[in-house]
């Protein structure tokens, strides 16, 4: 009786366990050390990973899955540009000039690279709400965007919310949080929870808001108004005048 009590119990816990560990296409190993039951104001959770090529750097975040083959994008935070905030993480041995000093390098060498870092999670922002019906969010990693189109670096855990604020409709995660991305399959172009993003998107690629998007439109209209405005007023002077 006490046998058959004690199976129960590890069958009810292994699926627990397995939901905080993710393999990536070429044998990466991620973890989170807590994926289920976040707090959606905020909770930080330590993201480790091994197996890595630590000639890709990669981004470690929070963002939207849109599935195999896809970059996942829009991401909770977007990049952290200074490295202070916590909501992404950097990881690269080799980063550009621009990333010296905010890339966090790769423990090991080769295709054995590792690392372990703190992940501020929180279930939205401004633009991105992972608690929404249909939206399934995840503690990730991808390459960065010197590899924006290459996958083989992309490994999920898919993340639950629970407590005051979160959604009782929020998604419910894969059955299996093992990364079913393979290199080079995914779809470049426009960013948002239904498509990846492109690869040239400046020297940290855009993952979260678009409010600078819809900014510099905003500027671009004002400014093209202000020009016919002035060529309008010069023609009737000119008119008058004659």
């Amino acid at each position: 009786m006490v046998a058959a009590s004690a199976g129960l119990v590890l069958t009810a816990v292994s699926p627990a366990v397995a939901a905080d560990t993710a393999t990536g296409p070429e044998g990466q190993k991620l973890t989170a050390s807590k994926s289920a039951g976040l707090d959606p104001t905020g909770e930080t959770v330590t993201v480790s990973g091994t197996g890595y090529n630590t000639e890709k750097g990669i981004y470690v975040a929070f963002c939207v899955d849109n599935g195999a083959g896809k970059t996942p994008t829009p991401c909770v935070g977007g990049v952290d540009m200074s490295g202070e905030s916590g909501s992404s993480v950097w990881v690269s041995s080799n980063p550009p000039s621009y990333g010296e000093g905010l890339a966090k390098p790769y423990k090991g060498g080769g295709h054995d690279g590792s690392f372990s870092v703190q992940l501020k999670v929180r279930a939205k922002d401004a633009n991105t709400d992972c608690t929404k019906s249909g939206v399934t969010c995840a503690v990730i990693t991808r390459n960065d965007h010197t590899r924006g189109g290459d996958q083989s670096q992309t490994v999920r855990i898919p993340v639950t919310f629970g407590g005051a604020g979160a959604s009782t409709a929020s998604s419910t995660p894969s059955a299996s949080a093992t990364a079913s991305t393979t290199g080079g399959g995914s779809t470049t172009g426009g960013s948002g929870s239904t498509g990846s993003e492109s690869t040239s998107d400046g020297p940290l690629a855009s993952t979260g808001s678009t409010a600078l998007t819809a900014g510099l439109t905003a500027a671009g209209l004002v400014a093209a108004g202000t020009g016919t405005w002035l060529w309008a007023r010069r023609r009737r002077t000119a008119t008058n005048a004659g």
